[in-house]
């Protein structure tokens, strides 16, 4: 007698400490997933962002400035959020800048859909932005190629290792120019996916983000062979997975989905996004 036929479920993440903690629980087979072949994707969030357009993965990690542009064919699962709470994508330079100073000069960023952009443009609208794959974005700006760079992940920690300078954080200037997070990436869920699978689909991610969190060493011992840099650094590998696997990530909650929205907002008034978008969330 043959099995029954498994519904498939391609699930696309970063390859990073963050999200590998975020999935603990639901790649190494802690949760209940019958009948679902759950398949991991590990790819960089702009070439998320990119196959998103054709709907390539049934869930794919999505910057929420890629999101904009994606409303048509995803929408927003209710966890799985990084959020930057009075931190997040850091602007970084061999020396001292202020604002004024990056108007006109090349600037490297991890992605034209990233939101480390979509923050970047803005805070100051007048860079020239030169697209560098975000692992060798230090690399751009040690070297000369670029005259700053925008690090997201591990970066953020480590860049100051290397006698770089902080420009601006981008998560600290959003909160306080707004009181409120930086929503820097989503979860979506491909929209063409049954109503009462895609419920089931969202809660199998918020029962492995906390697990996660409840078995934090357990889950931590897994996601630090993604942290790169960090990987013989446990005590800011927890710290990192710590900014952006939280509470926020748990659920939205009022504020996180304000946030969202007056990001989108934001974007379209400053002629970043080519129309207004309404962040669609699913309820689990």
């Amino acid at each position: 007698m043959s099995e029954p036929t498994k519904t498939t479920i391609r699930i696309a993440h970063s390859p990073d400490s963050d999200d590998a903690f975020m999935f603990y629980a639901l790649t190494q087979g802690l949760l209940d997933v019958a009948g679902l072949d759950i398949q991991h994707v590990l790819r960089d969030i702009e070439t998320l962002n990119q196959a998103a357009f054709q709907g390539t993965y049934e869930i794919t990690a999505l910057s929420f400035h890629g999101y904009a542009h994606l409303a048509d064919r995803y929408q927003i699962m209710p966890s799985g959020a990084s959020f930057g709470d009075g931190y997040g994508p850091v602007v970084v330079s061999r020396k001292p800048l202020g604002r004024a100073d990056l108007a006109g000069m090349k600037v490297a960023i991890p992605g034209k859909l990233t939101t480390a952009h979509l923050a970047l443009r803005l805070w100051q609208p007048a860079v020239e932005v030169h697209l560098v794959p975000f692992d060798e974005i230090l690399d751009a700006v040690l070297t000369g190629v670029c005259e700053a760079g925008v690090v997201i992940h591990e970066g953020q920690l480590t860049f100051g290792d290397l006698g770089l300078s902080a420009v601006v954080d981008l998560g600290a200037w959003w909160k306080g120019e707004t009181g409120l997070p930086l929503p820097l990436g989503c979860n979506g869920i491909r929209r063409d996916i049954p109503e009462d699978l895609k419920r089931r689909l969202c809660r199998l991610l918020t029962e492995s983000i906390q697990y996660g969190l409840d078995h934090r060493t357990e889950a931590l011992g897994y996601a630090i062979r993604y942290a790169r840099d960090l990987e013989h650094d446990p005590e800011r590998s927890d710290r990192f997975v710590g900014m952006y696997v939280n509470e926020w990530t748990r659920a939205y909650g009022d504020a996180g989905r304000r946030a969202v929205q007056l990001l989108l907002d934001r974007g379209h008034e400053a002629g970043l996004l080519p129309r207004r978008i309404e962040a669609e969330f699913i309820e689990a």
